[in-house]
């Protein structure tokens, strides 16, 4: 049977009225209902026409991957936010109509592609953000009156906005990650993350971040061109950078910039060590070890949503000490895999334990697991000093950074080559990883 997308993308569309349910069921009961969508996906549509809307790699496969994703996306939001089904809503929306409307206007209009993806169109990419955040909006405000307390109006017409934006960020990267999965953990993640801004501890902290900006500007300014000229980043490198540390600044003042800074130059030194032999394998960083503002993101961007939660929820204790677990985190897990790929013995993948080429996806060595250990703490004996976190938070960071490091091996050697997940996706995770069981253990 011949393939529509057209129709799928409809039929995807047309799925996310179902969230109008949210405000008339109870979690348990819409949970049963994602549940019975995904059997009826995988059991029944292709009994009744559904195949048409398969597309060839589903017919290669055997079964419509995105198709199954799309409820068992739901139900898994619905049960990590039971209590807050307006989130469940707007992330939903952000998925049925963002995702959906991007791909039909981005097709209907074509025109200018996304510079790091030939496959998106700037045009699908703005429909994505239009469409997701007035449908994640509508949905969340028609199922905030059975929210209890009930969010803020603010809250609800802004985080959904926000979150389409970020959705449609992550939706552009180019690798094959479905987008049913990472639309709304993307869009869930965010709002989950707004939600826990408060304008009063925002308020309280206007004053001292506004003082910070001045030096924060000048500082990073300056640091950004030497690490330039000094051929530590690219040009990319250098504005993400500067932004990077403009903003940890502004929230933290001279010591979280410093702690930013103890992580570059920890990475930065790893790259450039042993580097004779690593070009002579094939294995040295692209472009002489300069970081480009995709991996400065990477390695960076949990680091600055925690430095923001800092000053902007009641939380800061909470939020730097995932501050410093996400940098220390990008920084050992940097130095582990130069160490190992210079002056690795044995290197073996984390998944079967067989051995491997040095430069391996998900590759281990024994010198550079130890290595990244002894650099997440140091890393972390250096927050200490700096006040950034207290003496007792050392295991929690230097645990976190390596079970970040574990996370990233695994996930490396088993969907990297796929081309599933990238290498920035991947040191992404290992931050994000890192700051979570940092959390927990405190």
């Amino acid at each position: 049977m011949a393939h529509s997308e057209r129709a799928r993308q409809w039929v995807h569309v047309g799925s996310g009225l179902f969230a109008l349910l949210l405000r008339l069921l109870a979690w348990w009961q819409a949970a049963a209902l994602a549940a019975t969508a995904f059997a009826f996906n995988l059991f029944v549509l292709p009994r009744i026409g559904g195949r048409s809307l398969y597309r060839p790699l589903d017919h290669a496969r055997g079964y419509p991957l995105g198709i199954l994703l799309y409820p068992l996306s739901v139900l898994l939001l619905i049960l990590v936010f039971p209590s807050r089904l307006d989130l469940v809503a707007a992330a939903w929306g952000i998925l049925a109509f963002g995702d959906g409307f991007a791909t039909l206007i981005g097709q209907r209009i074509g025109g200018g592609q996304i510079p790091w993806n030939r496959e998106k169109t700037i045009a699908g990419t703005i429909a994505f953000i239009v469409c997701g955040g007035v449908g994640g909006v509508a949905l969340a405000v028609w199922t905030r009156p059975v929210v209890t307390p009930e969010p803020s109006l603010t809250f609800t017409i802004v985080a959904p906005l926000v979150a389409a934006v970020a959705a449609a960020l992550v939706e552009t990267i180019p690798v094959r990650l479905d987008d049913n999965l990472s639309v709304p953990m993307t869009a869930a993640a965010m709002l989950a993350y707004v939600g826990l801004m408060t304008a009063g501890a925002t308020a309280a902290a206007r004053p001292t971040v506004m003082a910070h900006l001045p030096w924060a500007i000048a500082v990073n300014g300056v640091v950004s061109w030497l690490g330039y000229r000094a051929r530590t980043v690219s040009r990319s490198g250098t504005i993400v950078g500067a932004l990077i540390g403009i903003v940890i600044y502004a929230a933290g003042g001279w010591r979280a910039w410093v702690m930013l800074f103890a992580t570059f130059l920890a990475a930065a030194v790893a790259s450039r060590l042993g580097m004779k032999h690593k070009v002579l394998l094939g294995i040295e960083e692209e472009r002489e070890g300069r970081r480009g503002g995709g991996n400065a993101f990477a390695n960076c961007g949990i680091a600055v949503f925690a430095a923001v939660a800092a000053v902007t929820t009641p939380h800061p204790a909470a939020a730097w000490l995932a501050f410093v677990a996400a940098l220390t985190a990008g920084g050992s897990d940097t130095v582990a895999s130069e160490i190992g790929k210079a002056w690795g013995s044995a290197t073996f993948l984390v998944t079967s334990f067989g051995r491997v080429k040095p430069g391996t996806p998900g590759a281990m060595s024994l010198e550079g697991t130890t290595a990244g250990v002894v650099s997440a703490f140091a890393l972390a004996l250096v927050a200490v000093s700096l006040g950034q976190i207290a003496a007792t938070m050392i295991f929690a960071v230097v645990a976190g950074a390596t079970a970040g490091a574990l996370a990233e091996s695994v996930l490396a050697a088993t969907l990297e080559g796929p081309g599933i997940l990238n290498n920035d996706m991947l040191n992404f995770i290992n931050t994000a990883v890192a700051a979570v069981v940092a959390l927990t253990i405190a």
